[in-house]
């Protein structure tokens, strides 16, 4: 009769593998604590700055130190911009204003009481002397209205399209008596500034044409009331108002020396 190792059947997995028996009879386990140990020395893995190296993580840290303190500073000089006047301001007015203008300005006209409620249009013609040496006057460019086709439609239009002649024009008003003479040094850099605008909008335009050269320039602002609503019942003016300034030479230039006898007065609020 053959015998049977009933225990070793009992022993037997379903899978058709014997489990370990210990010296005491009793399944050993094989797989729980080398489990624990392996699970308790595996490590996460590292993301984002912690991944690099450390070289380059000090870089990155120094990048985000430097970048902490740009904003600071901006936000600080934003702050005294706006702020009432102080000391600082006071003392340190012309490295704020040097920082915020033009592209960090920041008024109030938004919430003005009374918004501006006026359409102005600077445009601006020329001496021109032509390559057979005649010189003639080119018609009025409204410059204004070119800035305004080059924003229409577009998403994100320049810097320059949307404010350099609009501030230009604002910086020669205000700094300027209503004769048009310059009030102080800052008026007489307005001019130049115009004059710059001037020779760099005639030359896109190709105003001298072919051979001939700008000699002399003029500006002029037309301003015309904006329509308020009907259910106001205000009137307004519809007529356009012009203020035409002197010539000017341009650099270069070989006309008539500025607001010169041949250029006549120069007009406010007349009409065209």
């Amino acid at each position: 009769m053959e015998a049977y190792d009933t225990g070793s059947d009992a022993r037997q997995g379903r899978d058709g593998q014997e489990d370990p028996v210990g010296s005491d009879g009793a399944p050993e386990e094989t797989g729980g604590a080398a489990g624990a140990t392996g699970a308790s020395q595996a490590v996460a893995p590292r993301t984002g700055v912690a991944a690099l190296s450390p070289r380059y993580q000090v870089g990155a840290v120094v990048a985000l130190a430097v970048v902490a303190i740009a904003v600071c500073a901006h936000i600080g000089l934003v702050f005294l911009h706006v702020a009432p006047s102080n000391t600082l301001t006071k003392q340190h007015g012309e490295a704020v204003d040097e920082w915020v203008f033009p592209e960090f300005e920041q008024n109030w006209k938004l919430f003005a009481p009374n918004p501006l409620q006026q359409n102005i249009s600077v445009q601006v013609r020329a001496d021109v002397s032509t390559a057979d040496g005649e010189i003639r006057t080119t018609g009025w460019y409204d410059l204004s209205a070119e800035d305004g086709r080059a924003i229409d439609g577009n998403p994100l239009p320049s810097h320059t399209q949307q404010n350099e002649l609009r501030r230009a024009w604002d910086f020669f008003v205000s700094s300027h008596d209503s004769d048009n003479r310059p009030v102080g040094m800052r008026g007489t850099l307005s001019e130049t500034y115009l004059r710059h605008i001037a020779v760099q909008r005639l030359e896109r335009n190709d105003a001298a044409g072919e051979g001939g050269t700008v000699e002399r320039v003029q500006y002029r602002s037309r301003t015309t009331n904006v329509e308020p609503p009907s259910w106001t019942g205000e009137k307004v003016s519809d007529r356009p108002a012009y203020r035409e300034l002197p010539w000017w030479t341009v650099p270069g230039g070989t006309g008539p020396e500025d607001g010169g006898a041949a250029d006549g007065a120069a007009t406010n609020g007349g009409a065209a």
